[in-house]
């Protein structure tokens, strides 16, 4: 049976977002087609898709290798997602399905109960999720696609590190589901950007966290 590209290129996509392939590292397609266990066909186009998002940069003479970001692409990043999501909450606002509210609703749930239980690893699943049921929610591909992008790219670049007040946190995520439910769409976006803004101070680029621990 045939593996499809897109398979071959989430594989390939959660490998060097986890640092299995690490920045600057060479992506031969034998390599790859060998651990995947497919054929250099679907790896090639997977590739391409990687290119085009910016995970991998082709080199004269060297083929196809993992991105190098810099630390200018990694804060123009958190101002991208600092728009879009506060966008995709405006939207989810006019457009969401019960079921999602159901889903969101859900989460919030589990999220406050989890935050009281103190179970850290949880909560990060659990937020991403929220925010990927949220996107959703806004019935928009292009955006919902976009969003996608960025937190792979995100989970790539920076090291998170979770809410000192985690139980706030998933009070503020309740806060903008309230918000979507009432079909209020400015206070969803503007509660949305709050939260992103408040999130955005355990981010750490990947980078100043592997030379400090270098440094010790």
């Amino acid at each position: 049976m045939r593996i499809p590209a897109h398979a071959v290129c989430t594989a390939i996509r959660d490998d060097i977002v986890t640092g299995v392939f690490e920045p600057g590292g060479r992506l031969t397609e034998e390599l790859l087609a060998r651990r995947y266990g497919v054929s250099r066909v679907p790896v090639r186009e997977a590739l391409r898709t990687l290119e085009s998002e910016g995970f991998v940069i082709t080199r004269r003479h060297a083929g196809a290798c993992v991105a190098e970001p810099t630390e200018q692409e990694a804060a123009d990043l958190l101002e991208l997602r600092m728009l879009l999501e506060p966008l995709a909450a405006a939207r989810a606002a006019r457009r969401r399905t019960d079921a999602h509210l159901k889903v969101l609703r859900g989460l919030v749930r589990l999220g406050q109960e989890r935050a009281r239980q103190g179970q850290g690893d949880d909560l990060r699943a659990l937020g991403g999720w929220f925010h990927e049921t949220l996107a959703q929610a806004s019935a928009s591909p292009g955006l919902i696609s976009l969003l996608a992008q960025l937190r792979h790219k995100v989970a790539w670049m920076f090291a998170v590190q979770p809410p000192t007040r985690p139980v706030e946190s998933w009070a503020e995520r309740g806060a903008i589901v309230d918000a979507v439910a009432r079909g209020d769409a400015e206070r969803a976006r503007a509660l949305t950007a709050a939260h992103a803004e408040r999130a955005e101070e355990g981010y750490r680029p990947r980078w100043r966290t592997a030379r400090a621990g270098a440094a010790r």
